[in-house]
């Protein structure tokens, strides 16, 4: 993966993802399904400047959507769950909610 940018794709903001961030010091991106758990971590340390303890990822599968009698499929797509070293300050990604 060649930019931060091809790699991190977009934050996730959902409940789930905001107590996760609240109670665990953890982030939750959308990423590329070719990013490797190394690249998540450098993408994320060069983005907003912390340090990255651990990196978890999980793929999705996409989901069947019809459109009257033609069906079709949601794209695949991947998750990751970024958790932060003890002392780094959280980032605000999510100020205008």
């Amino acid at each position: 993966m060649p930019t931060t940018y091809t790699v991190i794709r977009r934050a996730l903001i959902t409940e789930k993802g905001m107590s996760v961030k609240e109670t665990e010091g953890t982030l939750v991106f959308e990423v590329a399904e070719a990013a490797t758990k190394t690249e998540v971590k450098q993408a994320v340390e060069a983005l907003f400047k912390v340090k990255v303890n651990s990196v978890r990822t999980a793929n999705f599968a996409g989901k069947e959507r019809r459109r009257g009698k033609f069906t079709g499929f949601r794209p695949d797509w991947k998750k990751a769950y970024v958790r932060l070293k003890a002392g780094e300050k959280m980032p605000d990604y999510v100020n205008n909610l």
